[in-house]
């Protein structure tokens, strides 16, 4: 199953007002319309995906299903079709009937035990006083969140968890949550739940450990002349101050702006590759300074 971030799609957070998600929907629907795009299949498939998006976060309910259970929010709503005449599932009278409907939806697609979003067939052992089985899944963060920590709200054994993703998380991390897991059989101990992180590609920065890194795009004046440019880090915008004769390809250094270091006050560092952005469309008289540097050059 294709799991669709539809927040990245539309590029909006996940905190995103519906007055943002229609306005970005808006401005993408615009950019990739059939009608605009003839011919190309690509603003085709970027124009049916962020429909898509737009559809589910635009509505309140199926926005709901889709930020708590994730890549199965479809099958949830298939199944409410099946049973409600084909008709998009309606918000349920409370929190309780809500949470048993998810309970009883995830029974039906992985089988009596647990039924949730998570893998496994959560059966215990026939002997008696057995420690019920771990079960195991998945959860999708940000960067950001993975830089700021985050908590999540998951349903599952018919039970609604919020797990805190502490700050400096890395992909791949297991976070297990004693007890948790599928019920045993008689007397015995809960089996854990072993949830594992998974943090996609970022579009501007990348991670090593705790370093990141970033491209940055200088003028060729500000390198040779020296001066001030704007960089993204994940705390917000700065000002970095480039020194006069920086060099194409040059390596900066923002030291304590990287990652935090889990359960640390420590920081990574954020490294800034400079590629110096050569000026275009130069007017006669821009032509002319520059063959006069040449000359001086010589």
């Amino acid at each position: 199953m294709e799991y669709k971030d539809y927040y990245k799609i539309l590029g909006v957070p996940r905190t995103a007002t519906a007055e943002e998600i229609k306005k970005a929907f808006r401005k993408l629907a615009i950019k990739y319309h059939p009608d605009k795009n003839q011919g190309d299949k690509t603003a085709e498939d970027m124009f049916k995906s962020v429909t898509e998006a737009n559809d589910v976060l635009s509505d309140p309910e199926r926005r709901r299903k889709y930020d708590e259970v994730g890549e199965n929010w479809k099958y949830y709503e298939q199944m409410h079709r099946q049973q409600n005449g084909g008709q998009r599932p309606r918000p349920s009278g409370g929190g309780r009937q809500q949470e048993s409907d998810f309970h009883d939806f995830f029974e039906s697609i992985f089988g009596g035990g647990f039924g949730d979003i998570f893998g496994g067939n959560g059966r215990s052992s026939p002997r008696e006083n057995q420690k019920g089985r771990d079960v195991e899944g998945k959860l999708t963060v940000t960067l950001e969140e993975a830089y700021n920590g985050v908590t999540r709200r998951i349903i599952t054994g018919g039970q609604t968890l919020d797990v805190k993703i502490h700050p400096g998380v890395k992909d791949g991390d297991i976070l297990r949550l004693k007890g948790k897991g599928s019920a045993p059989r008689g007397t015995g101990q809960a089996g854990d739940l072993l949830v594992t992180i998974e943090i996609p590609a970022h579009p501007v920065f990348q991670r090593n450990n705790n370093d990141l890194t970033c491209q940055l795009n200088v003028d060729l004046y500000t390198l040779v002349l020296g001066g001030k440019t704007e960089v993204n880090t994940l705390k917000g915008k700065i000002l970095l101050d480039i020194k006069a004769g920086t060099e194409n390809g040059a390596k900066l250094r923002l030291k304590g702006m990287g990652m935090p270091v889990a359960h640390s006050t420590m920081k990574g560092d954020l490294y800034v590759m400079v590629n110096a952005v050569i000026p275009k469309d130069l007017t006669p008289k821009e032509t002319d300074l520059f063959k006069q540097l040449q000359q001086l050059k010589k």
